[in-house]
């Protein structure tokens, strides 16, 4: 069979997506015949071609529409932007059969198959549920991790990638520092420099462009760098800062001083400051004018709570009232620029409470991030009664803030929408460290996909979500339930489980669903979650080593009857055999601190940490061993 694939025009999107087609469809069937050709325009002269780009059927629009239209292996494949064009290349081959499970090469699942002209035949004509669809950096990541991700997101219709900071350097650096902290390795003592990590991010920049997807920039900094303070994570500045610099950063019980053990990226300053406001919004305005590829430019302040300045100025107004008064001056100052860049504010800590007095004079500029870190992922936005929100307490500087609840969030968001009607997403967090109180991965994705599928209902218009980059380890079913959910939020979390398990496990993926959903059952993310989140379980010593009992049981049962046979036969099930020896790791763990005690904790501890350092080679693409670790052993337990 001869396949004619039409190229429209030259953008290096669009040329993307046709490969991408030849790449897969040629991986389906080997012995398709491919016609690759490249036209100016769409040429109706031309008999039985599969037209690839915009041939001026769809309304251009920022926001994404795809439309695949192919009868016989003729038609046209487009969009409503490039980047949807690629989308819409990667849905014509799902159609055909392709997933695309998670990010790495591992993650795609392609069936090999004989393909006739009756074969392709697929029609699609589909908007996304939610405008905003993207993945934040987090986590310990290499420059490879980080490209598996930015190639996996339009596979899955999901539309964007954000990078944080000026330099990311705090990810790369969890990451590298196995090779320079290690005696034995070329690279020992050769951290690697900010520099370095600016090149890496360079190269994944073009990867974005390649693919047409939107770029998130910086969002943390903006209260550092425009004053010499070089931030590239959460570090503690040594010694005594400048006189200049001191006297700007926020007074708190009566003294000028970094925050949180002396770390400038958590400390806020004397935002009623005029020197403060104006040199913040200069530096912003120049950074948009020296880098006109970011699509949506982050201005955060501090990232820690209740250190805002308390100086007779600053008492005048909220947090809030000051971020909106710099916010309106920036968006003067870019529109004098003349430069369009959206600008992203954060609700988030001190500024969940809505300005008292201030108001935005250009809507249109500002997307509202809700960024809700604190809430109980045991509550789901679906079940939030937006007829009955608690009453916020008044505004207090500096006080603490009841923000433990789904309830008490969505009622900060809901004070902001009544004062702000433009462009919103949720920032949220079920896979920056959630997902490892559910070690099965069932019920988090779960819980996942119901949120993402309730974002309208709460007024949010799609998801950064804030995530390790490598959470697919069991299973990549949490990430692929949010991608699915965003973009149609009305495809059930059933059928959305029963198409990756398949796609997976093939013959044996009601087995694999049904032992991992047990687990995440017996595990009771309620109970790991601990005491400190509403929605907190506690269970008796005789309940959890009953719970914990089978987890064990079941994954011994699981191995012997399917892993141990099958361990060869696809990385999912190396994935599988290797999570079992953790799973039972973590049980024991957990049994024995509810019994108290510490010296087997320890001991199994480093057995859990032993286990995955030796698992390296076959999950690295998937787990972020760093954070596992430490959540295991670590955090989770000191919350009981």
């Amino acid at each position: 069979m001869r396949l004619i694939l039409a190229t429209i025009g030259n953008n290096q999107t669009v040329k993307f997506a046709v490969e991408e087609i030849v790449r897969l469809i040629k991986k389906m069937d080997k012995n398709l015949t491919l016609d690759v050709r490249r036209y100016n325009e769409k040429d109706e002269t031309v008999k039985n071609a599969l037209w690839v780009g915009l041939d001026g059927s769809v309304e251009k629009s920022e926001d994404d529409r795809i439309v695949v239209k192919v009868e016989n292996g003729a038609g046209v494949i487009t969009g409503s932007n490039e980047r949807s064009v690629l989308m819409a290349a990667y849905r014509f081959m799902y159609e055909l059969g392709c997933r695309y499970l998670y990010p790495g090469a591992d993650g795609e699942k392609i069936p090999v198959r004989s393909l006739d002209y009756k074969d392709l035949k697929v029609s699609v004509d589909e908007t996304p549920s939610y405008r905003h669809r993207a993945i934040c950096i987090e986590g310990s990541v290499s420059s490879e991790h980080a490209l598996n991700t930015i190639d996996w997101l339009p596979k899955v219709g999901m539309s964007g990638f954000f990078t944080q900071f000026f330099t990311p350097g705090i990810f790369f650096r969890r990451y590298y520092k196995r090779f320079y902290e290690d005696e034995n390795d070329r690279d020992f003592g050769n951290e690697i420099s900010n520099p370095e990590i600016d090149a890496i991010v360079v190269s994944l920049l073009d990867e974005l462009e390649k693919r047409g997807l939107q770029y998130h920039a910086v969002g943390h900094g903006w209260h550092c760098a425009p004053f010499g303070l070089d931030v590239t994570g959460w570090e503690i500045f040594e010694g005594e800062p400048a006189e200049e610099i001191k006297n700007i950063l926020a007074l708190k019980n009566g003294k000028r001083e970094f925050w949180d053990e002396g770390k400038p990226l958590n400390t806020n300053l004397c935002y009623s400051n005029p020197f403060v406001q104006e040199r913040i919004t200069d530096y912003i305005t120049d950074y948009c004018k020296n880098n006109e590829n970011v699509d949506y430019l982050h201005f955060w302040l501090g990232d820690a709570g209740r250190n805002h300045c308390e100086c007779d100025e600053c008492r005048k107004k909220s947090p809030s009232d000051f971020y909106v008064d710099m916010l309106n001056m920036l968006d003067e100052k870019l529109s004098n620029a003349g430069v369009n860049t959206k600008i992203v504010f954060l609700v988030y800590n001190d500024t969940l409470y809505p300005p008292l007095m201030e108001k935005f004079k250009n809507q249109e500029r500002f997307t509202l991030m809700f960024a809700p870190i604190a809430h109980s992922f045991s509550q789901r936005y679906a079940d939030v009664d937006l007829e009955n929100l608690p009453e916020l307490p008044p505004y207090c500087l500096n006080a603490d803030i009841k923000r433990n609840t789904t309830e008490n969030t969505v009622s900060f968001l809901n004070e902001w929408q009544k004062m702000f009607k433009g462009d919103s997403f949720d920032f949220d967090y079920h896979l920056m460290w959630d997902h490892h109180t559910d070690p099965g991965y069932y019920n988090v994705a779960k819980n996942l996909h119901s949120d993402m599928a309730a974002l309208e209902k709460i007024g949010l218009n799609g998801m950064v979500s804030c995530q390790l980059l490598r959470s697919a380890f069991p299973t990549g079913l949490p990430q692929y339930a949010m991608a699915s959910a965003l973009w149609n939020k009305e495809k059930s979390f059933d059928v959305v489980a029963d198409e990756y398990f398949t796609a997976a496990f093939g013959e044996n993926a009601k087995e694999v669903m049904e032992y991992l959903a047990e687990i995440s059952d017996l595990a009771c993310p309620e109970y790991i979650r601990g005491s400190i989140v509403v929605g907190f379980k506690d269970l008796s010593r005789e309940e959890l080593e009953n719970r914990y009992g089978k987890i064990k049981a079941l994954a011994d049962e699981f191995c012997n009857k399917y892993a141990n046979e099958l361990n060869g036969t696809s990385v999912d099930w190396q994935y599988l055999k290797v999570h079992a020896v953790l799973v039972k790791l973590f049980a024991d763990i957990y049994i024995a601190k509810a019994y108290g005690d510490e010296e087997k904790i320890a001991l199994l501890s480093n057995q859990f940490r032993d286990t995955v350092k030796n698992a390296e080679p076959i999950i690295d693409a998937v787990c972020d061993d760093m954070y596992l670790c430490d959540d295991i052993t670590e955090k989770y337990l000191d919350r009981h």
